[in-house]
């Protein structure tokens, strides 16, 4: 017990290295740097010398050769930051063995940093001069970072040509590689020439798809939920986004791409570059995807809690091969005090023109206000998804009776729909820019307590804007987001259409500061119910923080948000609530606390959401 209280009080330097801090007992010597504080924690952290500190048995012939190596093993180290001409100096200052240990003490002049003088990109061999491929080469050179003037590092060098293949390897060259490279130092001027020659290879386009592993699931209609763009050029954001559409159809739980025709990793350079020349300028190859099959059914139980509606309970039951249909189901059960629901869902694989079949239904009670509605859903139709429009029609039919005193009568309606969505964000999951439209129109009849026809229309657009100039910390920049929702339904005054048919609006994802679906029309006694028009919109201001150190992954925003619902233009009354809040980008989705004021209300609410949707 003893022992282990005092490695509570053992030094530093011993904590900083884990082999060092095993080791009790007294120093051997003692060792100081004496340099430049970016060179000081360099040697500090590298130094041959540290390892031996605590090295009980340390002859004096050992420490002698340390010493003598010391100079070359602080040049080569300060050597990685761009400094070749320094003085080193290393003193030791022997002590009796019965006080304190000896004293090591480095001292560094690192002299002037090299800089680079001159800095040359070349391509070289097949498709060097590619027409096709100008916009890349242009790209790579016009933000080269190593420009003259600037001062040489081992990883700035090592970053810039690095980025140079990326940038190469990402679009149509998947093959390409660092032909040669130098950097030439001059350490008695102090001038560096580095030079890199890129070889693209040849030209990769998409073949057909082909899926190796399948045993359950057809993988000719799977393949098509890929969408990878056959017979267009390589491209690896393509690739990346047809494997996640994969996994995320739920038929795999793994899938990884790779081109047929390349070269294995496995083969030596020179059988690769034999490879790279057999293949000419130009390779269409066909895309592996080896995949391993998810279970045939799944069993999905979940606890949550929301801010809207409190806690729940749910379970998800997913079927992949419906017996007889071979489509796609997935139902759930959800018992929650506000919304409890049962709901079903079937889809088919697309066909060739890559429109799919649905079908689902749902039983809900969900709050309208100041009511509580039960109501049934049932819905067919088809939809097909492209890189970034979505289409989708269908026909629906719905009823709703709202519960309580001065509520509208039941009512059901079958309505024909069709849907459009664009979605052009820079990343689906954690977008930084870009934008999103959607509208949705609908034509049908009233079915109870009257016939009638009635159409409903809705629209939403959402757009992140980059402002300024990068953060010099975090490197990310500031953002304005901008939503907007407009709805409307299309009947006479009289007319009793499905509660659910009709607007509502405020909460965690609509108006902030407002309980959820707080915001609607009003009756004859002032309550709160679903009206027929709806508009809202939200301005937020986002902008990367620092928080404990984390400059990646953490936000603040300030936001205003504003909506209103009823069911004449003459009575509409704007609803508005201003907050801050944090964004935290988690691996399984960006969290967002927010804390608003709803300033008709005169209430702070606190709102939690999981995700980014559109």
């Amino acid at each position: 017990m003893l022992l282990g209280g005092c490695s509570l009080l053992s030094p530093k330097d011993k904590d900083a290295d884990p082999a060092i801090a095993a080791v009790t007992g007294d120093p051997a010597f003692t060792l100081e740097v004496d340099a430049p504080k970016e060179i000081r924690e360099l040697l500090e952290k590298h130094l041959e010398l540290k390892r031996y500190r605590y090295q009980p048995d340390l002859q004096r012939r050992e420490l002698t050769r340390l010493l003598g190596a010391t100079d070359a093993n602080v040049r080569d180290l300060i050597g990685t930051l761009g400094y070749f001409s320094p003085t080193v100096t290393v003193e030791l200052s022997d002590t009796p063995d019965d006080e304190a240990p000896s004293k090591i003490v480095v001292k560094v002049d690192p002299g002037p940093p090299a800089l680079i003088e001159k800095s040359d990109v070349r391509f070289t061999g097949v498709n060097a001069e590619d027409e096709l491929g100008l916009s890349q080469r242009l790209q790579i050179l016009e933000t080269w970072p190593l420009q003259p003037g600037e001062q040489f590092t081992q990883s700035a060098w090592s970053g810039a040509k690095s980025g140079g293949l990326r940038e190469l390897q990402k679009r149509r060259y998947p093959l390409a590689r660092i032909d040669s490279s130098l950097a030439d130092i001059d350490a008695d001027t102090h001038k560096a020439n580095v030079s890199v020659a890129y070889a693209p290879g040849p030209a990769y386009s998409f073949g057909p798809l082909q899926i190796e592993g399948a045993e359950r699931y057809d993988p000719v209609a799977t393949a098509r939920i890929a969408r990878l763009p056959e017979g267009q050029e390589y491209d690896q954001q393509s690739m990346l986004d047809a494997q996640q559409r994969l996994v995320s159809s739920g038929y795999y739980e793994s899938v990884f791409l790779t081109l047929a025709d390349a070269p294995q990793q496995t083969a030596s350079e020179e059988k690769n570059q034999q490879a790279r020349d057999a293949q000419g300028a130009q390779v269409t190859s066909p895309v592996i995807a080896k995949v391993r099959e998810a279970k045939l059914q799944k069993w999905v139980f979940g606890v949550g809690i929301s801010t809207d509606t409190g806690p729940r309970l749910s379970v998800d039951h997913i079927h992949n091969k419906v017996p007889g249909l071979n489509w796609r189901a997935v139902s759930k059960l959800q018992l929650d005090r506000k919304n409890p629901l049962i709901s079903t869902q079937v889809t088919g694989l697309p066909g060739e023109d890559l429109w799919r079949w649905f079908a689902g239904g749902k039983l809900e009670r969900s709050p309208a206000g100041d009511f509580n509605t039960n109501s049934a859903m049932l819905r067919m139709g088809r939809s097909k998804a492209d890189d970034h429009i979505e289409r989708n029609y269908y026909l629906q039919y719905d009823y709703a009776k709202t519960l309580g005193d001065g509520a509208p009568p039941g009512a059901s309606s079958l309505m024909a729909n069709y849907g459009w969505t664009a979605r052009y964000f820079d990343n689906n999951l954690l977008p930084s820019s870009g934008f999103g439209l959607a509208w949705e129109a609908g034509a049908g009849t009233t079915l109870n307590p009257q016939k009638t026809p009635f159409g409903r229309i809705t629209g939403r657009w959402l757009s992140l804007i980059p402002m300024g100039e990068r953060d010099e910390e975090t490197r990310r920049r500031s953002r304005l987001q901008l939503k907007a929702s407009v709805g409307a339904l299309l009947a006479r005054k009289e007319v009793d259409i499905p509660t659910t048919l009709m607007f509502l609006t405020g909460g965690d994802n609509t108006v902030r500061g407002y309980g959820y679906q707080s915001i609607g029309a009003r009756t004859d006694n002032n309550r709160v119910i679903a009206g027929r028009y709806l508009a809202s919109g939200s301005v937020e201001w986002q902008r990367p923080v620092t928080i404990k150190g984390n400059t990646q992954d953490f936000e603040h925003t300030l936001f205003v948000d504003a909506g209103t619902v009823g069911d004449e233009f003459d009575h509409m009354y704007m609803r508005v609530g201003v907050g801050t809040g944090i964004r935290w980008k988690s691996p399984v989705g960006p969290i967002q606390a927010d804390i608003a004021w709803g300033a008709q209300e005169k209430q702070l609410r606190l709102h939690l959401r999981l995700g980014f949707t559109f």
